[in-house]
């Protein structure tokens, strides 16, 4: 058994710890990190007379050697405080500011991919993709709240999907922080269990927080349109300033109910 005397040397690094573990906002790492730098408008014009397979396999392969822009290199913290069966919760958690996209910071477009993709692109950063419940959180915590703009030529063509984010990019107006409002989600949800082969989207807020898209299972998982987005979510989940991975979270009878609804709970990701 250590004794408390020695013990105080060991004080400063928990006090170490427990401040970054509980305020260090964590960022995306890549393996290979690229030397060579592409925009959004570059990347968009490559790909115009490509194959969505094409497209979509050019798009993981800029993300994961990290032709991101660097703003959406780190986490955005969401905080919110909850009650459940009498039980006081304060939680935590991280997502990614902005949907995934590709370019640099004075150039970069949002990058609509299949669910297969995003869950490859999650599973190599340490993330999951978000839940209906953390969709609402989001845009609870968003500064920056947007209302969607439909488009109804040529929804799943690459010259759409830039020009959504252009049109995007036209509403922030330079403005930063957490934005929400411009996009459905892909999400988890219990209901792919009983559909494997879709694609569950979620969410596109109005200004008075009521979301357009409700949840939808109908498209088959290789459908992608323009109003897609991937939003990232840490692995790491803070609950009453303990870490959780999110498979913990999300297979506790209590701990899940913080993230999704009840019966909304009975899946890690695309392909499980």
């Amino acid at each position: 058994m250590i004794k408390f005397v020695e013990m105080r040397k060991y004080i400063p690094a928990l006090i170490l710890l427990t401040f970054f573990g509980n305020c260090y906002a964590p960022k995306l790492n890549f393996r290979d990190q690229s030397s060579e730098t592409i925009t959004g408008e570059a990347f968009y014009n490559a790909v115009l007379s490509k194959t969505r397979e094409e497209r979509e396999k050019i798009a993981a392969q800029e993300i994961l050697s990290g032709n991101i822009p660097d703003f959406l290199k780190k986490f955005t913290p969401v905080k919110f405080d909850t009650v459940i069966e009498g039980k006081n919760f304060r939680v935590k958690l991280y997502v990614l500011p902005d949907y995934l996209s590709i370019g640099t910071e004075e150039n970069f477009a949002r990058i609509p991919l299949t669910p297969m993709t995003a869950q490859l692109l999650a599973d190599s950063f340490s993330c999951f993709l978000p839940t209906r419940k953390i969709v609402d959180l989001v845009y609870r915590a968003a500064k920056i709240k947007l209302e969607p703009v439909p488009m109804y030529a040529f929804r799943d063509s690459s010259v759409t999907m830039y020009q959504h984010s252009l049109i995007i990019e036209g509403q922030r107006r330079l403005r930063k922080g957490l934005i929400a409002g411009i996009k459905k989600d892909v999400v988890i949800t219990t209901q792919l269990k009983s559909k494997p082969g879709k694609v569950a989207i979620y969410g596109w807020h109005r200004i008075n927080g009521k979301a357009i898209q409700p949840l939808y299972t109908g498209h088959v998982n290789w459908y992608v349109d323009y109003s897609h987005g991937i939003r990232l979510v840490y692995q790491t989940i803070y609950i009453n300033g303990h870490a959780f991975n999110y498979r913990q979270v999300l297979t506790d009878p209590l701990m899940k109910r913080l993230i999704c609804d009840e019966d909304d709970c009975d899946c890690f990701g695309y392909g499980e």
